[in-house]
């Protein structure tokens, strides 16, 4: 009786020390996470291509307003096409995702689609709030 009840507290102890190391590793996982992903965030931040060209530029020779008007007039050309054309690569980025959504949803269950729906919901929000940060 008495080496059942040792058996009992150690396995009580063992999953209490258990889920104590995943949740405190989960924990110092996330926080790890953000503060890296928060610094390499303020590394990769620079100025827009644009401007370090306008820079370039004024540094070569100085140029008369009529220049750099025209300068300007190609770098708002050349950043409108580089738009553009992000623009339709989000296109095609949303028409493959959609596609591996309905290639998934035709391999589950009813209750499995339910479930996978309400998960690509809050993927989906989430996506969403993180594309707003950036912007």
């Amino acid at each position: 009786m008495k080496n059942a009840k040792v058996r009992l507290e150690a396995a009580v102890l063992f999953w209490v020390v258990f889920a104590l190391g995943v949740t405190f590793g989960a924990l110092g996982n996330r926080v790890w996470n953000q503060r890296v992903a928060g610094e390499r965030a303020a590394i990769s931040a620079k100025p827009a291509h644009g401007q370090v060209m306008q820079d370039l530029m004024k540094t070569l020779a100085p140029l008369t307003p009529a220049q750099q008007e025209r300068i300007d007039a190609v770098i708002d050309d050349t950043r409108a096409q580089w738009q553009e054309l992000e623009a339709s690569r989000d296109g095609q980025r949303e028409a493959i995702r959609q596609q591996c959504r309905a290639n998934i949803r035709a391999t589950l269950t009813p209750d499995q689609q339910v479930k996978f729906d309400e998960f690509m919901k809050r993927l989906d929000e989430q996506r969403k709030r993180e594309a707003e940060k950036q912007h």
